[in-house]
Protein backbone atom coordinates (compact mmCIF):
# COMPACT_ATOMS: atom_id res chain seq x y z
CA UNK A 1 0.00 0.00 0.00
CA UNK A 2 1.01 3.50 -0.54
CA UNK A 3 1.26 6.18 1.92
CA UNK A 4 -1.59 8.18 2.31
CA UNK A 5 1.03 11.85 1.97
CA UNK A 6 4.24 12.03 1.57
CA UNK A 7 4.78 14.58 4.27
CA UNK A 8 7.55 12.08 5.67
CA UNK A 9 8.77 10.38 3.12
CA UNK A 10 12.86 11.27 3.12
CA UNK A 11 12.26 10.72 7.32
CA UNK A 12 13.70 7.70 9.27
CA UNK A 13 11.54 7.48 12.36
CA UNK A 14 12.45 5.53 15.53
CA UNK A 15 9.91 4.58 17.45
CA UNK A 16 9.98 2.64 21.00
CA UNK A 17 7.44 0.95 22.99
CA UNK A 18 5.82 -0.59 19.40
CA UNK A 19 5.02 -4.13 21.08
CA UNK A 20 0.93 -2.85 21.13
CA UNK A 21 -1.51 -0.07 22.12
CA UNK A 22 -0.17 3.51 21.23
CA UNK A 23 3.27 2.51 20.07
CA UNK A 24 1.45 0.86 17.11
CA UNK A 25 -0.92 3.49 16.22
CA UNK A 26 1.77 5.85 16.11
CA UNK A 27 3.89 3.68 13.66
CA UNK A 28 1.10 3.40 11.68
CA UNK A 29 0.63 7.00 11.33
CA UNK A 30 4.12 7.73 10.59
CA UNK A 31 4.10 4.94 7.75
CA UNK A 32 1.05 6.89 6.51
CA UNK A 33 2.83 9.60 5.95
CA UNK A 34 5.89 7.71 4.36
CA UNK A 35 8.78 7.23 6.89
CA UNK A 36 10.62 4.35 7.03
CA UNK A 37 10.48 3.10 10.80
CA UNK A 38 12.55 1.37 12.76
CA UNK A 39 9.92 -0.47 15.96
CA UNK A 40 12.01 -1.13 18.98
CA UNK A 41 10.62 -2.99 22.39
CA UNK A 42 11.61 -5.05 24.88
CA UNK A 43 8.88 -7.48 24.10
CA UNK A 44 9.53 -8.47 20.56
CA UNK A 45 7.21 -11.32 20.63
CA UNK A 46 4.55 -8.90 18.51
CA UNK A 47 6.92 -6.91 16.39
CA UNK A 48 7.50 -9.17 13.57
CA UNK A 49 2.99 -8.71 13.26
CA UNK A 50 3.51 -5.11 13.77
CA UNK A 51 5.83 -4.89 11.28
CA UNK A 52 3.61 -6.16 8.93
CA UNK A 53 0.88 -4.08 9.73
CA UNK A 54 3.22 -1.00 9.36
CA UNK A 55 4.32 -1.82 5.56
CA UNK A 56 0.65 -2.07 4.85
CA UNK A 57 0.36 1.12 6.56
CA UNK A 58 2.33 2.88 3.80
CA UNK A 59 6.45 3.28 5.34
CA UNK A 60 8.46 1.88 2.40
CA UNK A 61 10.81 -0.22 4.70
CA UNK A 62 10.33 -1.44 8.28
CA UNK A 63 13.06 -2.98 10.46
CA UNK A 64 12.30 -3.93 14.33
CA UNK A 65 14.63 -4.49 16.81
CA UNK A 66 14.29 -5.95 20.63
CA UNK A 67 16.07 -3.56 22.83
CA UNK A 68 15.38 -2.78 26.61
CA UNK A 69 15.68 0.95 26.54
CA UNK A 70 15.90 1.30 30.49
CA UNK A 71 19.64 0.57 29.85
CA UNK A 72 22.10 3.18 27.98
CA UNK A 73 23.40 0.27 25.69
CA UNK A 74 20.12 -0.55 24.94
CA UNK A 75 19.06 2.96 23.90
CA UNK A 76 22.43 3.19 21.74
CA UNK A 77 21.76 -0.16 20.31
CA UNK A 78 18.51 0.91 19.06
CA UNK A 79 19.96 3.87 17.47
CA UNK A 80 22.65 2.01 15.94
CA UNK A 81 20.40 0.06 13.88
CA UNK A 82 18.78 3.05 12.14
CA UNK A 83 22.03 4.36 11.56
CA UNK A 84 23.35 1.33 10.18
CA UNK A 85 21.12 0.44 7.84
CA UNK A 86 20.01 4.00 6.86
CA UNK A 87 22.47 6.45 7.82
CA UNK A 88 20.38 8.89 10.12
CA UNK A 89 17.60 9.40 12.69
CA UNK A 90 15.71 12.18 11.46
CA UNK A 91 12.62 11.48 14.12
CA UNK A 92 12.67 9.62 17.39
CA UNK A 93 9.39 9.28 19.11
CA UNK A 94 9.78 7.91 22.79
CA UNK A 95 6.80 5.99 23.37
CA UNK A 96 8.19 3.07 25.86
CA UNK A 97 6.43 3.44 29.14
CA UNK A 98 4.16 2.17 31.48
CA UNK A 99 3.50 2.75 34.87
CA UNK A 100 2.96 -0.04 38.18
CA UNK A 101 0.00 1.98 39.06
CA UNK A 102 -0.80 1.68 42.65
CA UNK A 103 -1.44 4.02 45.82
CA UNK A 104 1.91 5.68 46.80
CA UNK A 105 2.44 4.14 49.80
CA UNK A 106 1.79 0.61 48.53
CA UNK A 107 4.90 0.80 46.37
CA UNK A 108 8.08 -0.82 46.90
CA UNK A 109 11.86 0.55 45.94
CA UNK A 110 11.65 -2.19 43.01
CA UNK A 111 8.07 -0.77 41.80
CA UNK A 112 8.99 2.59 41.98
CA UNK A 113 12.70 2.13 40.25
CA UNK A 114 10.52 -0.17 37.59
CA UNK A 115 8.43 3.08 37.04
CA UNK A 116 11.04 5.32 36.74
CA UNK A 117 13.13 3.17 34.34
CA UNK A 118 10.11 2.60 31.93
CA UNK A 119 9.47 5.83 31.52
CA UNK A 120 12.36 8.42 32.65
CA UNK A 121 15.37 6.07 31.70
CA UNK A 122 14.05 4.96 28.41
CA UNK A 123 13.60 8.33 26.97
CA UNK A 124 16.77 9.94 28.68
CA UNK A 125 19.04 6.65 27.05
CA UNK A 126 17.48 7.13 23.55
CA UNK A 127 17.95 10.94 23.40
CA UNK A 128 21.30 10.77 24.19
CA UNK A 129 21.77 8.19 21.76
CA UNK A 130 20.05 9.92 18.98
CA UNK A 131 21.18 13.94 19.36
CA UNK A 132 24.86 13.61 18.17
CA UNK A 133 23.58 12.13 14.75
CA UNK A 134 20.92 14.79 14.45
CA UNK A 135 23.70 17.11 15.87
CA UNK A 136 25.62 16.03 13.23
CA UNK A 137 23.18 16.99 10.13
CA UNK A 138 21.36 19.87 11.71
CA UNK A 139 18.05 18.20 11.79
CA UNK A 140 15.99 16.16 14.03
CA UNK A 141 12.60 15.69 15.38
CA UNK A 142 11.67 14.71 19.55
CA UNK A 143 8.50 13.72 20.21
CA UNK A 144 7.86 12.04 24.25
CA UNK A 145 4.97 10.68 25.26
CA UNK A 146 4.30 11.84 28.67
CA UNK A 147 0.74 11.57 30.54
CA UNK A 148 -2.03 14.40 31.77
CA UNK A 149 -2.30 12.46 35.09
CA UNK A 150 1.25 15.03 35.64
CA UNK A 151 -1.20 17.61 36.00
CA UNK A 152 -4.73 16.07 37.14
CA UNK A 153 -2.54 14.51 39.66
CA UNK A 154 -5.55 11.14 39.91
CA UNK A 155 -5.48 8.16 41.69
CA UNK A 156 -2.37 6.43 42.50
CA UNK A 157 -0.66 8.29 39.91
CA UNK A 158 1.93 9.63 42.10
CA UNK A 159 4.94 7.35 41.40
CA UNK A 160 4.09 7.05 37.37
CA UNK A 161 3.73 11.34 37.36
CA UNK A 162 7.54 11.49 38.96
CA UNK A 163 8.40 9.48 36.01
CA UNK A 164 6.29 11.44 33.36
CA UNK A 165 6.87 14.77 34.93
CA UNK A 166 10.61 14.27 34.27
CA UNK A 167 9.72 13.47 30.76
CA UNK A 168 8.24 17.02 30.79
CA UNK A 169 11.23 18.85 32.09
CA UNK A 170 13.52 16.88 30.04
CA UNK A 171 11.15 17.85 26.90
CA UNK A 172 11.31 21.78 27.80
CA UNK A 173 14.88 21.74 28.86
CA UNK A 174 16.06 19.92 25.37
CA UNK A 175 14.26 22.33 22.85
CA UNK A 176 15.62 25.53 24.33
CA UNK A 177 19.34 23.79 24.28
CA UNK A 178 19.00 22.64 21.01
CA UNK A 179 16.59 25.15 19.38
CA UNK A 180 19.21 26.75 17.04
CA UNK A 181 20.64 23.71 16.46
CA UNK A 182 17.78 22.76 13.84
CA UNK A 183 16.46 20.19 16.29
CA UNK A 184 12.81 20.75 18.33
CA UNK A 185 11.71 18.56 21.04
CA UNK A 186 7.82 18.26 22.28
CA UNK A 187 5.78 16.19 24.15
CA UNK A 188 2.12 14.41 23.32
CA UNK A 189 0.54 14.27 26.50
CA UNK A 190 -2.54 11.79 26.33
CA UNK A 191 -5.12 11.61 28.98
CA UNK A 192 -7.59 8.88 29.26
CA UNK A 193 -6.57 6.53 25.66
CA UNK A 194 -8.42 3.37 24.76
CA UNK A 195 -6.11 0.73 25.14
CA UNK A 196 -7.11 -2.77 25.46
CA UNK A 197 -5.81 -2.32 28.85
CA UNK A 198 -8.13 0.68 30.08
CA UNK A 199 -11.46 -0.74 28.62
CA UNK A 200 -10.68 -3.21 30.83
CA UNK A 201 -11.66 -1.00 33.66
CA UNK A 202 -15.17 -1.02 32.60
CA UNK A 203 -15.38 -3.99 34.54
CA UNK A 204 -14.96 -3.42 38.29
CA UNK A 205 -14.45 -7.49 38.40
CA UNK A 206 -11.44 -7.62 36.48
CA UNK A 207 -7.94 -8.24 37.32
CA UNK A 208 -6.81 -4.57 35.35
CA UNK A 209 -9.44 -2.98 37.83
CA UNK A 210 -8.18 -4.82 40.78
CA UNK A 211 -4.53 -3.90 40.21
CA UNK A 212 -5.05 0.03 39.88
CA UNK A 213 -6.71 0.47 42.56
CA UNK A 214 -9.36 3.24 40.87
CA UNK A 215 -12.64 4.11 41.28
CA UNK A 216 -15.38 3.34 38.66
CA UNK A 217 -14.03 3.93 35.59
CA UNK A 218 -17.28 5.55 34.44
CA UNK A 219 -17.07 8.14 37.18
CA UNK A 220 -13.72 9.04 35.60
CA UNK A 221 -15.70 9.33 32.33
CA UNK A 222 -17.19 12.24 33.96
CA UNK A 223 -14.30 14.26 34.76
CA UNK A 224 -14.14 14.39 30.59
CA UNK A 225 -16.14 17.17 29.34
CA UNK A 226 -16.56 15.11 25.68
CA UNK A 227 -17.54 11.70 27.66
CA UNK A 228 -15.52 9.41 26.31
CA UNK A 229 -11.45 7.98 26.17
CA UNK A 230 -8.85 9.63 23.45
CA UNK A 231 -8.85 7.29 20.41
CA UNK A 232 -5.11 6.11 19.52
CA UNK A 233 -5.08 7.02 16.29
CA UNK A 234 -6.04 10.61 17.98
CA UNK A 235 -2.76 10.72 19.91
CA UNK A 236 -0.69 9.31 16.86
CA UNK A 237 -1.62 12.09 14.62
CA UNK A 238 -0.27 15.04 17.15
CA UNK A 239 2.51 12.98 17.40
CA UNK A 240 3.12 13.21 13.36
CA UNK A 241 2.22 16.74 13.74
CA UNK A 242 4.93 17.94 15.37
CA UNK A 243 7.18 16.69 12.91
CA UNK A 244 6.37 18.22 9.79
CA UNK A 245 8.79 20.72 7.96
CA UNK A 246 5.95 23.23 8.48
CA UNK A 247 5.66 22.88 12.25
CA UNK A 248 9.07 23.28 13.00
CA UNK A 249 8.17 26.63 15.24
CA UNK A 250 6.23 24.27 17.59
CA UNK A 251 9.04 23.45 20.40
CA UNK A 252 8.91 22.77 24.16
CA UNK A 253 5.76 21.99 24.07
CA UNK A 254 3.51 19.83 26.13
CA UNK A 255 0.32 18.83 23.89
CA UNK A 256 -2.97 17.76 25.82
CA UNK A 257 -4.77 15.58 24.38
CA UNK A 258 -7.47 14.37 26.56
CA UNK A 259 -11.46 15.23 25.51
CA UNK A 260 -10.91 18.69 27.41
CA UNK A 261 -10.23 17.07 30.86
CA UNK A 262 -7.22 19.16 31.44
CA UNK A 263 -6.88 23.11 29.68
CA UNK A 264 -4.70 25.47 29.91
Amino acid sequence: MKPLTTRLSDRVAVITGTARGLGVAIAEQFASDGARILLVDRDDASLPEVADKVRAAGAPEVLWTRQDLSQEEGGQAAIDVALREWGKVDILVNNAGGGIIRPFLEHTRDTLVETLNRNLWTTIWCIRAALPSMLERGYGRIVNVSADSVHTGIWSHAGYNAAKGGVNGLTTGLAFEFAKRGITVNCVSPGGIATPELLDMFNPDSAVYQKHQMIDINKALELIPNGRLTELDEVAAVAAFLTYDNTKAINGQIYSVNGGQWML
